[in-house]
């Protein structure tokens, strides 16, 4: 059966593709070696901790219908908190369940946008834990232009329409980006028009568009200003084939278009001719960069040279972040961060040593990772880990934190941190720190006791100044950070 979203001149062209790597890519050298019982070692207890001001606490939300998995029934799924790029000192806040809330200076929320009931009954939020109202990127000009951008999870009936893209296998799931134009930007409350930018299909309810986002590095007349980068997961199909490698499909990748061009699928955006692979046949323009299973989030330093990092979810034993750059290919799912990844015979799921030939694949390896190790009774089943990408701190407030990149695990709510000097491509793995957690009065405690759970499903967010905020979907509460002792 063809694959939907797929024409006979695009699955010539994927067999072509298929036929050229067989052709150019180097077998990999056979090694007799067994799987890597503890790849990494564990994160170092720092004596540095981190102070948590409680800010806000965003309204209960629930999934519509309610979802069976307990893993979706939150306080509410807030996963990030901005800054509106508008000189207000409003902060966004986006549910997965459907809302889009601003906060005050005083962290009271308001409701600005309802994303979910805007999509009607083909709004998905209820079965995978990324699906729903995914994310918000604000333009850098959205004080005049009004125009700010959304991705939300479709299915049902939205399944007759079709992809923008190849969707690489059967369609479950949509993930859809649209284009806000704001009447008055300066509202509290949207009241404006809005068109599909996107349209992506994936094999499964888990790894789709995770974030999307601007460089806010870049400025007016840089190649780069204006472009909207997109993190699209695996669609949950790389631990079984090569979508992640195929670069005739969006899953797995880094896309990066121009909202306002027109030479993309049907004329909806554009494809900035600086991208990497902008002129190779049977090769989609808009990737970035590949090899992702789930690109969950991504940032850019502020000083230094700018470095894109973006946090990479692993599979079975390996959490990654990577210094990304356009072409790169991260490996995935051949490499599970700096390790093989064997999709055959592989009845423990574990990783293995890199084959003596592996410089000749070029592969792009981690800055920084730590790894999980499944309960040994079940080695092949989710360990419950999950890397969550945060940001270079370069704010004025809090000094010891300056040049540490503050990123953790999501689900039981460590936060770490790496020194972005230690943190060279090529070069040996950073070292991951983890840091104390101290309450607004001064006491130790932990992200679970502040979030009333073991399972706080942390985010981590910023506002302009470079300061940071962390996030509980647990009781839907965000915390500044406003000291490090």
């Amino acid at each position: 059966m063809p694959m939907p979203g797929t024409t006979g001149r695009s699955r010539l062209a994927i067999a072509a593709g298929v036929l050229l790597m067989a052709l150019f890519v180097p077998p990999a050298v056979a090694r007799e070696d067994g799987p890597i019982a503890d790849p990494l070692p564990d994160p170092t207890l720092s004596e540095i901790g981190l102070v948590l001001d409680e800010f806000s606490t965003l309204p209960k939300s629930e999934p519509a219908p309610p979802p069976t998995d307990d893993r979706l029934k939150r306080w509410a799924r807030i996963n990030f908190v901005g800054e509106v790029p508008d000189d207000s000192g409003r902060l966004y806040v986006p549910d997965l369940n459907g809302k889009l809330h601003l906060l005050d200076e005083t962290g009271t929320p308001t409701e600005y946008l309802d994303v979910g009931a805007a999509f009607g009954p083909d709004f998905w939020s209820h079965q995978g834990l990324g699906s729903g109202f995914g994310f918000v990127a604000f333009h850098p000009e959205f004080a005049d232009n009004g125009k700010f951008y959304t991705v939300h999870t479709e299915a049902r009936d939205a399944l007759k329409k079709r992809p923008d893209l190849p969707s690489g296998g059967v369609t479950v799931v949509h993930s859809v980006i649209t284009e806000w134009t704001a009447d008055d930007p300066a509202a509290a409350t949207f009241d404006g028009s809005r068109r599909e930018v996107m349209r992506l299909g994936f094999q499964s309810t888990i790894h789709d568009i995770q974030e999307i986002n601007f460089n806010p590095n870049a400025r007016p007349g840089d190649e780069d200003y204006g472009l909207l980068y997109i993190a699209a997961g695996d669609g949950g199909a790389g631990w079984r084939s090569s979508v992640p490698q195929d670069l005739y499909v969006p899953q797995g990748k880094i896309l990066r278009i121009d909202p306002s061009g027109h030479n993309g699928s049907g004329g909806k955006y554009g494809i900035p001719p600086s991208n990497p692979f902008t002129h190779r046949q049977y090769v989609l323009g808009e990737i970035y960069a590949y090899g992702f299973r789930d690109p969950h989030r991504f940032s850019w330093d502020s000083a230094g040279s700018g470095q894109m990092f973006v946090g990479n979810i692993g599979e079975h034993r390996v959490e990654s972040v990577y210094d990304v750059r356009a072409g790169d290919n991260l490996g995935w799912s051949d490499r599970e961060g700096p390790f093989e990844y064997r999709k055959e015979g592989n009845p423990t799921c574990g990783v293995y040593e890199l084959p003596e030939n592996d410089e000749q694949y070029g592969y792009t390896y981690p800055v920084a990772a730590f790894d999980h190790v499944p309960p040994p009774a079940t080695p092949c089943a989710d360990s419950g880990n999950a890397l969550i990408g945060g940001f270079v701190y370069r704010g004025a407030e809090i000094p010891e934190l300056r040049g540490k990149y503050v990123y953790g695990e999501g689900v039981g709510g460590r936060i770490f941190y790496s020194e972005v000097a230690d943190m060279r491509r090529g070069g040996p793995l950073a070292e991951v720190h983890q840091f104390k957690v101290i309450d607004a009065a001064g006491a130790a405690t932990s992200m679970a006791e502040l979030a009333g759970d073991e399972r706080v499903d942390l985010r981590f967010g910023t506002d302009r100044a470079g300061e940071l905020y962390v996030l509980a979907k647990a009781n839907g509460k965000i915390w500044k950070v406003t000291d490090a002792r």
